[in-house]
């Protein structure tokens, strides 16, 4: 089976954010997706690509970006956005956040999305997609050829723990603390067509194992691949979709800069004839759970004899070696804030200190509702005042 790819014109961005609908009052999650997207027919009837649009569950509104260039031209397309949709919610006595679940609304209250193909996955997946009321970034990056597309994807997978644990926003669920960092991503990990990306050859091997799958018809089309990084061929990108719910714009800024410098890197590496990295798959697989579980404390093995390091110093290594490429692409202070996040702590760690300090779960969702709002870190005490 050929399957096309629709080469970018460079290092393009497009980025998918999916936002919480939170009832002001009860700090519940609210089932109105199509009620606020009603309410926005210039952004939630584009065409293919609406700006606004539904996911799985009710709970959820997805905002997207056009194809941008930077960065900033990123954010700015989705502030713009988000004017508008917080106008729609609070009128609805909405307010919005991006967690990577909610810590105290009951994924069995969720209400289905009315998409046909949502209906046809809960009839397939059952119980595992009928709990998917979870929330993440995807960010796309252009690449100018598809065979560049799976040494790529490889490649990448090596920093599927820098992604999460960046961006680790789940450690609470229906009510209680998971003990882990992510609880979304062992409960969208479940899918049987989720998790890390096989690590193939080339593009013949990844269009003769989508053909595969849908001749034992385990998928109807590759958009039924979810791996945690995938090639978007009518996009012409790499998709990262390893990111938690990401509370802020600035952190947002940072996965979407991460993942352009890191793309771009690659992708000059190829150019002077480099092999890239490709990890092995038991190291892949074992490092996603470290961060699932420890997050930024993780320990991540390093290479395929078992070698290991912290990955908080992994990270500072990263950010330094992407500095210069960053620079290059514009998004340099966008990169800057993985290191506020290691110095001040990833959102869950802000949603624990919350809890260390005295306060409840429904101060833990005032403090995403706060950090989204005003696009910095809140803490306990903050909110606390805000309330009073």
């Amino acid at each position: 089976m050929a399957i096309d790819f629709n080469p970018s014109r460079g290092a393009t961005l497009g980025v998918e954010w999916e936002l919480q609908l939170i009832d002001a009052e009860t700090r519940h999650l609210r089932q109105d997706a199509r009620e606020v997207l009603a309410a926005l027919p210039s952004l939630s009837e584009g065409g293919d690509n609406p700006k606004v649009r539904h996911e799985l569950m009710e709970s959820t509104v997805e905002i997207v970006t056009g194809i941008s260039d930077t960065v900033g031209e990123a954010k700015d397309d989705l502030a713009a956005t988000i004017g508008e949709l917080r106008a729609a919610s609070a009128a609805r006595g909405l307010a919005l956040a991006c967690m990577g679940t909610h810590p105290i609304s009951d994924w069995r209250d969720a209400v289905l999305a009315p998409i046909q193909r949502y209906a046809e996955l809960i009839e397939q997946m059952q119980w595992l997609a009928r709990r998917i009321q979870t929330f993440g970034v995807h960010v796309h990056v252009g690449i100018s050829d598809g065979d560049r597309a799976i040494p790529i994807v490889n490649a990448l997978a090596a920093y599927l723990p820098h992604f999460l644990a960046l961006t680790a926003s789940s450690p609470f669920w229906s009510g209680s603390d998971t003990g882990l960092a992510s609880s979304r991503a062992v409960v969208f990990g479940q899918l049987p067509t989720a998790g890390p990306p096989h690590l193939l050859d080339d593009w013949k091997a990844f269009e003769d194992y989508m053909d595969t799958l849908k001749r034992a018809g385990t998928i109807r089309s590759i958009k039924e691949v979810w791996w945690d990084i995938r090639p978007h061929p009518d996009f012409g990108t790499i998709e990262i979709r390893m990111f938690d719910g990401i509370p802020t714009m600035r952190e947002v800024g940072m996965a979407a800069a991460l993942c352009q410098s890191l793309v771009t890197l690659f992708e000059q590496q190829l150019d002077r004839g480099y092999t890239l990295p490709r990890p092995a798959a038991w190291v892949v697989r074992d490092n996603k759970w470290r961060a699932t579980r420890y997050g930024l404390d993780a320990i991540v093995i390093t290479d395929d004899t078992g070698n290991t390091a912290p990955l908080r110093d992994d990270l500072y290594e990263l950010i330094r070696e992407l500095e210069p490429v960053a620079d290059r692409l514009g998004c340099a202070e966008e990169l800057k804030v993985a290191g506020e996040v290691l110095e001040h702590g990833a959102p869950y760690e802000r949603q624990r200190a919350i809890r260390a300090d005295g306060g409840t779960l429904e101060n833990v969702v005032d403090a995403a509702i706060a950090e989204f709002a005003g696009d910095r870190f809140v803490t306990l005490g903050e909110v606390a005042h805000a309330g009073a």
